[in-house]
């Protein structure tokens, strides 16, 4: 069997006429990839990321011939330098200092740019995530409260979970000594 990156190359070119026919009857990327995901089986982020990997693979001729007019690109990827990434640290933790939710700071930050808003919100996700030391340094800097870290936050659900569940063990084994306390008491009255 031949494959191209993972997909046969019937799959592959599949794949490129469904996003080139969909493309061009209007229809966005992401939209595509999830539909197409749904009717072969596969997520929408795997399908993405073959996409994406399928259109640099110039030097495969057998890639180069399925894309053999189709004018299908993907952009460049524009990373935000560190000096950026710490002014919309600054900028979104000092809007989500005022009580309002993360995505509304980014919107505000972003000021309605879907693509900037989209890439800002990655980031800060990513952020959060993994350098949330970075993070308390900007929340610190910027004179607003520390943003939890996604692994405190994971932590606090995972207690109040704990919580939950003892209390309802804790509920049903009082019901349940209630029951035999109400049945004891009725035996001695008889």
């Amino acid at each position: 069997m031949n494959k191209i990156n993972g997909y046969t190359e019937e799959e592959a070119t599949g794949l490129i006429e469904y996003i080139y026919t969909g493309k061009n009857a209007g229809k966005t990327l992401s939209y595509l990839f999830e539909t197409y995901g749904a009717e072969h089986g596969r997520a929408k982020g795997s399908v993405r990321n073959y996409y994406y990997n399928f259109l640099k693979s110039t030097s495969d001729e057998r890639v180069n011939k399925i894309l053999e007019g189709k004018n299908l690109e993907a952009g460049t990827i524009q990373p935000f330098s560190e000096a950026e990434t710490d002014e919309l640290l600054k900028a979104i933790l000092a809007e989500k200092s005022k009580g309002i939710s993360i995505r509304k700071a980014i919107m505000n930050v972003s000021e309605g740019d879907g693509k900037l808003m989209l890439r800002m919100q990655n980031k800060y996700r990513n952020l959060v995530k993994k350098q949330p030391e970075r993070v308390a340094q900007a929340a610190k800097e910027a004179g607003v409260p520390e943003e939890k870290t996604f692994l405190r936050r994971r932590l606090e659900r995972e207690i109040d979970a704990l919580y939950s569940r003892l209390a309802a063990d804790l509920r049903r084994e009082n019901e349940a000594l209630k029951e035999e306390l109400e049945k004891l008491r009725s035996a001695r009255e008889e």
